[in-house]
């Protein structure tokens, strides 16, 4: 059981509560309910007060599958495999990435908190590979390792943590070191309201940096309407926004499809991360960026259409 699961979440001879669940597996309240309805799994049973509760096992089956749809697995096959079929999936997984030594590594350092030795390491990959190469694939891979030793109990949430700020603090300084002397498009970043995973953010500003293109980041957590004026303020020509994993895709699509509404017709809304993963293709007008190596080529495609808009004039 997650270690941020309260006594109180806990329901005797029972199970876990559904707000429980959802915090600590990441699928929301609305998708559980329809993958019962749907698949027959979860099966939930009923407090004394009729609340869905969940038993334990049920709540490690979700998280596996939670895991692998983030590494792009439907949920309808994964819904339909037993946990052992799950769990195997999984160490399959994590044998691939531990092959690699860019991200097997971390591990170690992490607990022993040598936070120098973690930064001299990024440091000492991010020169060799250069960034471009840094954030699509030692970056990505080093985020797998970490969900992946989170999941195992083999990293406590701290430690995840620790990561994930050492890795933005290195991302940040990386993306001011380039500086933002990028041409069109010039593009808006930043995450909704109750999104605050910043990672998969600035991992897309330091792609965007190494393509050329100009960049203003409004951190996250920005209101719609804020969003909508900074655009008009700064004349962008993108707004992107990243969805980590924890944040519902319900929610998700919701804030692009009021966002889409509001913004001027001529601004692209691009968009990518894990709780998109499966979903939201088919909203008119938003770009779905599902990998990073895809960024590059939807630059090339914006430039290809407004290319005479950037012919310099003589």
């Amino acid at each position: 059981m997650n270690d941020e699961l309260k006594p109180a979440d806990v329901i005797p001879a029972l199970g876990i509560g559904i707000a429980a669940v959802e915090r600590d597996t990441g699928l929301g309240k609305d998708t559980l309910r329809v993958w019962e309805r749907r698949y027959g799994f979860p099966q939930p049973l009923r407090d004394e007060f009729g609340e869905r509760v969940y038993p334990v096992e049920q709540v490690e089956h979700l998280r596996l599958i939670k895991r692998l749809m983030d590494q792009g697995n439907r949920p309808g096959a994964l819904l339909r495999q037993p946990i052992t079929a799950l769990s195997k999936q999984i160490v399959d997984n994590v044998l691939k990435v531990g092959a690699d030594e860019t991200a097997d590594w971390v591990v170690p350092l992490l607990k022993r908190r040598d936070i120098e030795q973690i930064r001299g390491e990024f440091a000492q990959r991010l020169a060799r590979d250069g960034l471009e190469r840094f954030v699509t694939e030692t970056v990505p891979a080093l985020n797998r390792r970490i969900g992946d030793g989170w999941m195992s109990g083999e990293l406590a949430i701290f430690e995840e943590h620790l990561y994930t700020e050492l890795m933005q603090n290195q991302l940040r300084a990386s993306i001011h070191a380039l500086g933002n002397l990028g041409a069109q498009p010039l593009v808006l970043l930043t995450t909704v309201k109750d999104e605050e995973h910043l990672l998969g953010l600035l991992m897309v500003e330091a792609l965007l940096a190494t393509n050329g293109a100009a960049r203003v980041s409004l951190g996250g957590q920005t209101p719609v309407a804020d969003i909508v004026g900074a655009t008009l303020g700064v004349g962008a020509d993108i707004v992107a926004l990243s969805f980590s994993a924890s944040y519902p895709w319900r929610k998700a699509r919701n804030s692009l499809t009021e966002l889409r509404a509001a913004l001027p017709a001529a601004v692209e809304l691009w968009s990518g991360g894990s709780a998109l993963t499966g979903h939201l293709h088919n909203i008119p007008s938003v770009r779905v960026i599902d990998d990073l190596h895809m960024l590059g080529p939807a630059l090339d495609d914006w430039r290809a259409a407004h290319a005479a808009e950037l012919q310099p004039t003589r």
